[in-house]
């Protein structure tokens, strides 16, 4: 079957033109803002409903300038480093989630410290309300008709044939894969696993734990960049960045527990 073929643009105003993907954004941006004040109401969390807006304020700055910068100099650095003025034609497109978990961190940093919290802390307080996010996003990528997955057999009947990629093949909607794994099932194992105190740091370490993990299954089903093909090992870029995502929950998972079994 075809992918459905949506107009990129949802309304416009005048000249303005609205775009659904930036409309997927600013959907993620009001559910860490409703469910943050949620959260908030929890006295042993120690955050405040001010709290969430200054760092929903904080975290647009660390998503959209890590996203842009993260596809950038992650995917078309031989592009980007000689010509540092197109970094910011952010109308072209382009923008990598793991630039925007990085800066998402750099944006929990500079919270932590300008509100005397501990970055672990926040880090647990926020981590739940990301994948809502990421979901998001991915159904703005589904909407654009792009970033669709490699080809499927006859036998994936929800295969798809998208008009964007130029040949009539069916292939995996990796959108959809993402938008649930990455976002409706991370943000459920987050949000029930944080409903109670944990020690601090197991919250954040299990995001970057699920997300890396489940980035990196789901990219064995999504095309990669024609400009990338795949790299050592038969990996794709996002299957490379997504290890030390996964690493670092790891580690600091074992961490966190090694401490609490130290304090017992």
């Amino acid at each position: 079957m075809f992918a459905p073929e949506f107009n990129p643009i949802a309304f416009s105003i005048g000249p303005l033109a609205v775009h659904w993907y930036g409309l997927m954004y600013l959907l993620g941006f009001a559910f860490f803002w409703a469910l943050g004040r949620l959260r908030a109401k929890d006295p042993w969390r120690q955050m405040t409903a001010n709290d969430v807006e200054d760092i929903l304020f904080y975290g647009v700055l660390g998503v959209i300038l890590g996203g842009r910068l993260g596809f950038c100099f992650f995917y078309q650095p031989e592009w980007y480093l000689p010509h540092p003025l197109d970094i910011f034609k952010v109308w072209q497109g382009g923008m990598s989630a793991h630039g925007g978990i990085i800066g998402s961190i750099l944006a929990i940093c500079a919270f932590a410290r300008i509100k005397g919290k501990t970055f672990l802390d926040v880090a647990d307080f926020v981590a739940p309300l990301v994948p809502l996010g990421l979901m998001f996003g991915r159904i703005g990528n589904f909407i654009n008709g792009e970033l669709w997955g490699r080809a499927a057999g006859a036998d994936v009947p929800w295969a798809m044939i998208f008009k964007n990629s130029g040949t009539l093949v069916p292939r995996h909607p990796s959108q959809l894969y993402e938008a649930f794994l990455e976002g409706a099932l991370l943000f459920t194992v987050l949000w029930w696993f944080s409903s109670k105190p944990r020690m601090a740091g197991a919250v954040g370490s299990l995001f970057c734990m699920g997300y890396g993990l489940v980035r990196f299954i789901v990219e064995y089903f999504r095309e990669p960049d024609s400009y990338l093909g795949l790299g050592l090992f038969g990996l794709s870029r996002g299957q490379w960045l997504s290890l030390p995502v996964f690493l670092l929950g790891l580690v600091v998972w074992i961490w966190v527990h090694r401490r609490k079994s130290a304090e017992n």
